[in-house]
């Protein structure tokens, strides 16, 4: 994967093709919360896709476990080169001529693309977290970019959007470690701070030995409730957003939601189980998330205004 996105593009490669590959890219690939998906204007999702192909491959680079280290903050570094030159059309590789478009269309800001990189890197030097608030660090690099720049491309730059959208993607981000602790420890990588492990008891070779203890429930508990105010916190942008986006928004927090839900259900035990989104509870969702009144507030029939 990561090798076949490291090539450069054909000098005769159109733009519409440069669209076609990041299509490819993105279709190809299973993700819990989906980004791009066919809810989503026509319009706008080819440019979804550019985005989300330019994260893949750095997130591939960097997750290159088999590569030394050195080497994988080597491609990343060449990732950001091209990130650099593609927004003034000096790009070779078709993910670059379908971003540097992307890019100048919506004014999207390059920092947004930058931060992604920057954590990135973090995965690729380290394995661990000590704090709470290192983690969200990471989430505000890793996550919240992304979101930001949805709602860009769908025009909205208002920073109470962005505040929100920030809250519901280090949600979903830190849902998905909690969801794949197991799976992580395999790689030899640890998403629950250390210092909330120590507080508990529960150490290290406790989880990579995959021990389930009364410490690591009450652990998770507490990162879980955390978590969920942090959904809670940017609930409103689900009513807000109008339209599809809207419908999008309020199917991805409604996913997450369920799953953090499922993770309490088995008391986080996510080394016998791992809790996952079937057919019947995506279709449950999406008739849920047609109800967009669910995610007014009471006392603010305000909300509704969409700032211009």
């Amino acid at each position: 994967m990561s090798r076949a996105l490291s090539q450069p593009r054909s000098p005769a490669l159109s733009l519409e093709e440069a669209y076609a590959y990041c299509r490819r890219v993105a279709l190809g690939h299973y993700e819990n919360f989906p980004v791009g998906s066919l809810v989503l204007p026509k319009a706008i999702r080819p440019r979804v896709y550019a985005v989300y192909a330019f994260a893949r491959a750095a997130d591939d680079f960097a997750d290159e476990g088999a590569l030394p280290a050195e080497e994988r903050l080597a491609r990343l570094a060449d990732w950001r080169r091209q990130l650099a030159g593609c927004a003034d059309g000096e790009a070779a590789h078709p993910v670059f001529v379908a971003l540097g478009d992307t890019i100048r269309r919506h004014r999207l800001p390059m920092q947004l693309f930058h931060d992604l990189l920057d954590a990135f890197e973090l995965d690729a030097r380290r394995s661990r977290h000590a704090t709470f608030e290192d983690l969200l660090d990471y989430s505000r690099r890793s996550a919240n970019p992304v979101g930001r720049l949805i709602l860009l491309l769908f025009g909205y730059r208002d920073p109470a959007w962005h505040q929100m959208s920030d809250a519901i993607c280090t949600a979903l981000q830190l849902t998905n470690f909690w969801q794949d602790v197991a799976v992580d420890a395999q790689k030899n990588r640890i998403y629950i701070p250390l210092s909330e492990m120590a507080a508990q008891g529960y150490a290290e070779q406790d989880l990579l030995a995959r021990r389930y203890a009364p410490g690591y429930e009450r652990l998770m508990e507490g990162l879980a409730n955390r978590t969920e105010a942090l959904f809670e916190r940017g609930r409103p942008l689900c009513a807000l957003a109008p339209g599809r986006l809207g419908f999008e928004l309020r199917l991805i927090w409604l996913g997450g939601m369920t799953i953090l839900t499922a993770l309490r259900r088995i008391r986080f035990n996510v080394f016998d189980q791992r809790p996952t989104l079937g057919a019947r509870d995506k279709a449950r969702l999406a008739l849920s998330a047609l109800r967009r009144s669910r995610f007014l507030p009471s006392s603010n029939a305000s909300i509704l205004q969409t700032p211009a």
